[in-house]
């Protein structure tokens, strides 16, 4: 497994931004598929952007236009340049590393999470 680390969250009013950064342990980027999930009180946890070996991405479609998932293999480090961000985007934001280069994939290393905040 590849220890992964959250930063960037924050509390900002709708119409902001935030990038949100996930420091891996060992090269990762650009190796497996990767991607962001976030998790809301009292719901379920949902996949938000992956971005596989090819860079080929998917996104959640209420973040699609909004979202920006990428990489940079030199620092180890997944982004999410989140704009135009709503309250509903509230959530903790978990970034994970799969086991395979192509997405989907079996997610088995995680975050600790980071706290994104919007308010009206």
């Amino acid at each position: 497994q590849v220890q992964l680390v959250e930063s960037g969250g924050g509390s900002v009013q709708a119409g902001g931004s935030l990038r949100l950064s996930c420091a891996a342990s060992r090269s990762t980027v650009s190796s497996v598929c990767m991607g962001w999930f976030r998790q809301a009180p009292g719901k379920e946890r949902e996949a938000v952007a992956t971005v596989d070996k090819w860079h080929f991405t998917t996104y959640l479609d209420s973040v699609k236009g909004r979202f920006t998932i990428s990489g940079d293999n030199a620092k180890n480090t997944l982004y999410l340049q989140m704009n135009s961000l709503k309250p509903e985007d509230t959530a903790m934001y978990y970034c994970a590393a799969g086991t395979t280069p192509r997405c989907p994939t079996a997610f088995t290393s995680w975050g600790q999470g980071t706290q994104v905040t919007v308010s009206s």
